[in-house]
């Protein structure tokens, strides 16, 4: 219950908020007056007048004449010429992204304020120890903590990425704009600068002409790590080691990080034919080339820093070692010091020779910086690659990568040259006397600027031993480069890092050597943040992860017993097919044999699992087995996997890098989730099995739950109440067998498919389930809005580190007693009944949904590399869950997150258990979650809107299924206001009410022209100009919704 006291902080905050939108809003007036001219300008303020006014009558209870209002606003609109409405969507769509932004910023804004900030680490510590819990057990606990944040190329991110920076740019305007000490020319240049770039965005094509690819995918995940993670880790773990250090003493160990990340972007082949066994190994390798390009630039930064000469005699050792070698490079004796490294020092000198970026800027600045990014943006292989098979990799960390083939990897490669070995001679005979001019004068110049080192009064170790650290990332970072081209490298393994713990190794001698010399407050600055990026990024920022269907191992192992004449795996029952899996995991023979000829589908699944067992689980994270249902799914992963490794260290001579991949089973549909607890107790039934687990992944299960196709499926009660039994189940197998278990949520973004705030989602899971560890995808939209901004990003490592610390030391409560478990029991199974009845049984709604919203269109969207269905049928069971969501949000009826919901609780309620329910929200965290997220999804529909859609666009013979429906709807928020107790949807959330009621003057026209839009694009549906209509239409409907699918 919120007092007059925080209505009127929430006013003042707001105001703020308001003045900002004001601002953009004004200043998007003014660029548009003068690209479009008055007339259009009028037509938008006409359309937010409009609006404005039926929403306000609404708001006060006169309806009639809100009608009346919309009506003509809607005449109004179909009247406008294609130029005009495609202005004016373009129009309200950019007020939206501003509005967006200027929220974003209001929250960063109210959380650096804000004196004890909840949630964060120091207000959870403390928590803790009041209620009872030893610091020792809390830094235990911290210390030990896993999470692993997934990020996934799920198509649902609208904007191009070009806008999206654009907007991080507006984004850090506004921060500067927020400075007291700003004078009358600074605010007049800011502005300026702010006119800039909303003119540059209204000049920008706002759609994607062209499909990405996978590896257009994997680079925005990447693009994310170097505008904000790279920034955002290091400050999230002194937050994390700040306050362990006040509420226990210690500090949080350099090398401890209890977040990394993964991926999937390059990775998830479910459904997805473009992704390829070339695309993976070529996504994990420019993973790996990014990360040495970020780890240079550090690194030459710390060697400006760290001129001191007073370091330890380990150090001291190393450095002349280094130097040794380098005047006697012939000198080949092995080191003696501790890190045991090959030493060469060719390139990188003693001394920086020019200042690095941003080197006079304390480290602190790294995330809340100016307009400016911290580092030049990354120019990664793009899809125009050429061979750079003669060109030699630069020294400096600003050089070019490999514009690398996997961009063409689903087309034909350009046509090769070939040239005469004469001509080849002389062409390097003339690049030789070309670079030998050009070096003239220069060396002189070069020993002016730095004196030659035996004339040196002393050296500078750390310059020396870092700039040996920067010659073998360069080194490093060219054998990538090589790798990416199919060139064969003859690097030295002395020569260039391969794992984390090499890189790390001079790192730590450089920082021990500073704690010892009395220097621990330069060891803990940019050299600490190094340390601590390099324990969370490791050598490829986020490690892979692969999914396949499990239909697609089947085939696979089917073609293979059949080759070898032992009869069709696919047609073996589940005993027999165990049997043959466990005898072949047992043997030391591969099983493949090398001549076999299979399929193209085939041949993919088995060059996927080869390219698994070059890269092994350094660059790899698991592997993750869609539609899994049998505990033969997961041994059939095991023993390609093995035979894989077989065959490809019988080609090296070697054994493998890393080890074999996890496997994570995936359970998704509800039938499959009621029988995940058996299938894991089959599994760890096995003996092998169970020995693989202890030897090879340190006793450890990671089992996966999907909310995507479970709430497709049944709805979303049931499948929340599903994924909570199942997550129980399968913790108590695992229990069974001394197998400790990590459960993997794949959420969404919207509540349809599982999303919602990170924090109350953590804490409303089964009792036991999250024991330090959790792996969770991040999707789509979400990232941006998540990570896109490192102050976000801060705020939300730490959510996720608090959030698991909790629901470890003080796990949520059980339900009180078994009647709430039967109550919930019936809520699903009347709630399941009634969704699938109008989804499934309904011959008409399959149809209905087709005309009533835009699902048809969202194709031409290009927001995705996979399609939009897993097989080509026209029903919903094969529609993937996120076109089916991201519809439904267009026509703001949000279908899939509440339809059934109502029905379950009204039939529960005539019963007699309303005050049941009411104690439900009130003591079980589970329970108050479902509902609660129901009640925002039902503060953001309107029905109002969707029935425009339904009177335009559906057959009349069918306008009867949207007139249920929304009766539907509106019981349903009837019987969530009676369980929640409130007055009001969302009361409980009145700053998300608010922020929601902002946005719809510029919303609610942008929805009726969509779909004055869509009627005209469906007679007339090859119209190019009509289609970018809708498309704008639809970009600005999910830019204010903010969760599209």
């Amino acid at each position: 219950m919120t007092d007059t006291t925080d209505d009127i902080a929430a006013e003042i905050s707001f105001q703020s908020f308001d003045d900002d939108c004001k601002l953009l809003g004004n200043l998007l007036n003014d660029v548009l007056q003068r690209e479009v001219g008055g007339k259009v300008m009028e037509l938008v303020e006409r359309n937010r007048i409009l609006a404005q006014t039926a929403f306000t009558m609404r708001n006060a209870g006169i309806e009639d004449m809100a009608e009346l209002v919309e009506k003509q606003q809607a005449s109004e609109i179909s009247k406008m010429t294609l130029e005009e409405a495609l202005t004016v969507a373009r129009a309200l769509s950019h007020y939206l992204n501003l509005m967006g932004i200027a929220e974003t910023h209001h929250r960063l804004r109210e959380s650096r304020h804000i004196t004890h900030l909840s949630r964060s680490c120091d207000d959870v510590f403390n928590q803790l120890i009041h209620g009872g819990v030893s610091q020792e057990e809390l830094y235990k606990t911290v210390c030990k903590q896993e999470i692993e944040i997934v990020l996934t190329a799920h198509p649902t991110q609208i904007n191009r990425r070009t806008l999206q920076y654009k907007h991080i740019r507006i984004a850090h305007l506004l921060e500067y704009n927020d400075r007291g000490d700003l004078g009358h020319e600074d605010r007049e240049m800011l502005i300026d600068d702010l006119v800039r770039e909303i003119t540059s965005i209204w000049q920008t094509d706002e759609l994607r002409r062209h499909k990405p690819t996978p590896v257009d995918e994997a680079r925005a995940g990447l693009n994310i790590v170097e505008q904000s993670l790279w920034k955002a880790v290091p400050h999230y773990l002194r937050r994390v080691s700040n306050a362990l250090k006040k509420h226990t003493g210690k500090p949080l160990p350099l090398t401890c990080t209890p977040i990394k990340f993964g991926s999937w972007m390059g990775g998830d082949r479910d459904g997805n034919p473009n992704v390829t066994a070339k695309v993976t190994r070529d996504v994990s390798l420019l993973s790996r080339w990014m990360t040495i390009d970020l780890y240079i630039r550090e690194i030459d930064s710390l060697r400006f820093e760290l001129s001191m000469n007073r370091c330890s005699d380990w150090l001291s050792k190393l450095a002349h070692e280094i130097l040794e070698k380098e005047t006697s490079p012939e000198d080949r004796k092995p080191s003696a010091s501790r890190s045991n490294f090959k030493l060469k020092h060719q390139h990188a000198s003693s001394l920086p020779t020019q200042l690095p970026a941003r080197a006079d800027l304390p480290a602190c600045t790294d995330c809340s910086d100016g307009p400016s990014s911290q580092y030049p943006k990354l120019e990664l292989p793009g899809t125009d690659y050429m061979p750079l098979k003669s060109q030699d990799g630069k020294d400096g960390s600003g050089s070019k990568p490999p514009k690398s083939a996997t961009a063409n990897s689903s087309g034909s490669g350009g046509p090769s040259m070939t040239r005469s070995p004469s001509f080849a001679s002389s062409q390097l005979l003339a690049q030789r006397k070309l670079f030998a001019e050009s070096k003239i004068g220069r060396s002189s110049f070069q020993k002016l600027l730095e004196p030659s080192l035996p004339q040196l009064p002393g050296i500078s170790p750390y310059r020396i031993v870092l700039g040996d650290v920067k010659e073998k990332l360069l080194k490093t970072k060219r054998r990538l480069e090589l790798l990416l081209e199919d060139i064969p490298c003859e690097y030295d393994p002395l020569d260039y890092y391969e794992t984390t713990d090499q890189l790390m190794e001079p790192l730590l001698l450089c920082y021990e050597s500073l704690q010892s010399c009395a220097c621990g407050v330069l060891a803990d600055g940019r050299l600490a943040d190094l340390i601590r990026r390099v324990a969370a990024f490791g050598m490829v920022l986020m490690k892979l992860d692969l999914r396949q269907e499990s239909a697609r191992h089947t085939e696979t192992l089917d073609a293979i017993t059949a080759y070898l004449d032992m009869g069709s795996y696919s047609e073996w029952d589940e005993e027999k097919k165990l049997e043959f899996l466990t005898r072949e995991l047992k043997g030391k023979r591969p099983l493949v044999p090398p001549t076999i000829e299979v399929s193209p589908d085939v041949r993919e699944v088995l060059d996927t699992f080869r390219v698994a067992a070059e890269l092994g689980s350094c660059s790899l994270g698991a592997y993750v087995i869609s539609m899994a249902a049998n505990a033969s799914d997961v041994l059939a992963v095991e023993l390609l996997q093995k035979d894989a490794r077989l065959a490809v260290s019988g080609e090296l001579g070697r054994t493998c890098p890393g080890g074999t991949l996890r496997v994570a089973p995936l359970f998704e549909t509800v039938k499959d989730l009621r029988s995940a607890g058996s299938v894991i107790r089959k599994l760890l039934s096995i003996d092998w099995y169970r020995e693989h687990l202890i030897n090879n992944h340190n006793g450890h299960q990671e089992v996966m739950v999907g909310y995507s196709d479970s709430g497709k499926d049944a709805g979303r009660f049931t499948a929340a109440w599903e994924l909570y039994k199942a997550q129980e189940d399968v913790v108590a197998a695992c229990t069974e067998y001394g197998i400790k278990v990590t459960l993997f949520h794949g959420r969404g973004g919207s509540i349809g498919r599982g999303g919602g705030p990170t924090y109350l989602a953590i804490q409303s899971q089964p009792p036991g389930s999250v024991m330090g560890t959790l792996r969770s995808t991040e999707q789509g939209e979400m990232v941006q809005a998540k990570f896109g901004l490192p102050q976000t990003a801060i705020r939300q490592l730490e959510i996720y580190t608090t959030a698991v610390l909790l629901a470890t030391l003080k796990p949520p409560l059980p339900p009180r007693e078994e009647k709430w478990r039967n109550l919930m029991e019936d809520i699903s199974k009347i709630s399941c009944q009634s969704y699938r009845s109008t989804v499934y049984e309904n011959p008409e709604f399959i149809t209905y949904f087709q005309e009533a919203t835009p699902q048809a269109e969202l194709g031409f969207l290009n927001i995705g590399s996979r399609p939009t269905r897993r097989k080509a049928t026209g029903g919903i069971g094969h529609l993937r869950a996120i076109p089916w969501i991201f519809a439904w949000t267009q026509t703001r009826f949000v279908l899939p997150a509440w339809l059934g919901v109502g029905a379950g609780l009204k039939g529960v309620c005539e019963k007699g258990h309303t005050e049941d329910l009411q104690a439900m929200y009130k003591e079980w965290p589970f329970f108050q979650s479902t509902v609660d997220l129901i009640e925002m999804v039902l503060a953001k529909a309107d029905v109002s809107i969707a029935k425009r859609y339904d009177d335009v666009l559906v057959s009349e013979s069918r306008r009867g299924i949207g007139a249920e429906l929304r009766g539907e709807l509106l019981a349903t928020g009837k019987y969530v206001k009676v369980v929640s107790g409130h007055e009001k949807l969302s009361e409980n959330n009145r700053s998300l009410k608010r922020l929601i009621d902002s946005r719809l003057p510029y919303l609610n026209p942008m929805n009726m022209l969509q779909i004055e839009i869509l009627k005209k694009l469906r007679r007339d549906d090859d119209n190019i100009k009509l289609r970018d209509a809708l498309l704008i239409t639809i970009n600005g409907i999910a830019s204010g919704m903010r969760n599209t699918g």
